[in-house]
C-alpha cells in the first residue's frame, strides 16, 4: 500500500480537471484552465501534459491555458498501430481538429520537442487561428541525423523490446534531459511514467521514434518538407524561443536553424538547462513568457468557452 501511494503522489502535482474530446474517433484528454487569451501547450515524446504543470499553475490566473495529450500519450486513448496511423500528418490533422472543435482563435502556440513540428504544422495549415508562437527545444524542419541513443531505438527487434518492453526511452529521459536532477523527485518521475505502464501503452513512444524522417523515402518526409516550406508564411507573427543549451537532442544548432526562418524572434538561452527545459527553468520562463505576451498584444479578442 505504501508503494502504491507513493506512485500516486504525482497526482498532487497535477491538480487539474480532466476534459475529453473525440478527435479522429479517439478520446483525446486535455486540461483547460483559466480564462482570457488562449495558450495552447503541445508536448512531445515521451512526455504528456504533465510536462506543462508548472506553466499551467503559474499562468492560469491570467490566461486560458489548454494542454493537450496526443492520441496514444498521457491520459488519451492508446490505440494500437493497426487502429491509428502514428504519423506526423495525422498528428497535425488531430491538432487542427481539436482547435476547430473548441473553436479556438488568436491562439498562442507553446510547443516542445515533437510538439513544435505538430504545432507549427497545424499553424501552417490553419494560419488564421494562430497569433503567436513560443517554441522550446524543438524542430519543424528536416534534420540530417538523430542522436545515437534515439537511433538505437529504431533498430528492428531491439527497438520494440527496449522502448515498449523495458520502457528504456521514458526512463532514460528522466535521467538525461535535465541539468537539475534534484527536481526529478520520485513523484515527478512517477508522473512521467504513469501513462506508459505496459507494452501496449508505450506504442506511441516507439512510433514517435520511428516517425523521424531521415530519408526521402520515409512516409513523413514530405509532410515535414511542407511544414518547413510553410514557416516563411508565419515569419511576421511574434515568435519567442526558450532554449536549454545543454540539450543533447535539440542542440543549439536547431535554434540557429530556426532563427534563419524567424530572424526577428525573441530568444532566451538557458546555459544551465537541458531538453526538459521547463523542469530546469520554469520559474524563470514564466515571467519572461508573460512579458513577451504583454509586449505583443493580440489584434482581436480571444475566443472564450461557449
Amino acid at each position: 500500500m505504501g508503494q502504491m501511494a507513493k506512485l500516486d503522489d504525482w497526482r498532487a502535482l497535477y491538480p487539474f480537471e480532466s476534459r475529453e474530446l473525440l478527435v479522429g474517433g479517439h478520446r483525446c484528454h486535455y486540461v483547460d484552465e483559466g480564462a482570457g487569451e488562449i495558450l495552447l501547450l503541445v508536448h512531445g515524446n515521451p512526455t504528456w501534459s504533465f510536462y506543462w504543470r508548472e506553466i499551467i499553475r503559474a499562468l492560469r490566473d491570467r490566461y486560458r491555458v489548454i494542454a493537450i495529450d496526443h492520441i496514444g500519450m498521457g491520459l488519451s486513448d492508446k490505440p494500437s498501430p493497426r487502429e491509428y496511423p502514428y504519423r506526423l500528418a495525422r498528428r497535425v490533422a488531430d491538432l487542427n481538429e481539436f482547435v476547430e472543435k473548441l473553436d479556438l482563435g488568436n491562439v498562442t502556440l507553446i510547443a516542445h520537442d515533437w510538439g513544435g513540428g505538430i504545432g507549427m504544422g497545424a499553424a501552417v495549415a490553419a494560419p488564421d487561428r494562430f497569433a503567436r508562437f513560443v517554441l522550446m527545444n524543438t524542430a519543424a524542419f528536416r534534420a540530417p541525423r538523430c542522436p545515437r541513443s534515439i537511433g538505437l531505438c529504431r533498430i528492428p527487434g531491439f527497438g520494440p523490446v527496449a522502448v515498449q518492453g523495458l520502457n528504456l526511452f521514458v526512463r532514460h529521459a528522466l535521467r538525461s534531459t535535465v541539468c537539475k536532477p534534484e527536481r526529478m523527485t520520485a513523484a515527478v518521475r512517477a508522473g512521467y511514467l504513469a501513462p506508459y505502464d505496459s507494452w501496449e501503452h508505450r506504442a506511441a513512444v516507439l512510433r514517435f521514434v520511428l516517425d523521424i524522417p531521415l530519408k526521402q523515402s520515409h512516409p513523413t518526409y514530405e509532410t515535414l518538407v511542407n511544414i518547413e516550406a510553410g514557416l516563411a508564411r508565419l515569419a511576421s507573427r511574434p515568435v519567442c524561443f526558450f532554449w536549454g543549451m545543454q540539450d543533447w537532442c535539440f542542440t543549439p544548432a536547431f535554434l540557429d536553424r530556426f532563427l534563419g526562418f524567424f530572424p526577428d524572434a525573441e530568444v532566451h538561452r538557458f546555459a544551465d538547462a537541458g531538453h526538459y527545459i521547463v523542469e530546469d527553468a520554469h520559474e524563470r520562463i514564466c515571467p519572461l513568457l508573460t512579458d513577451f505576451l504583454k509586449r505583443h498584444p493580440l489584434a482581436g479578442p480571444p475566443c472564450q468557452r461557449g
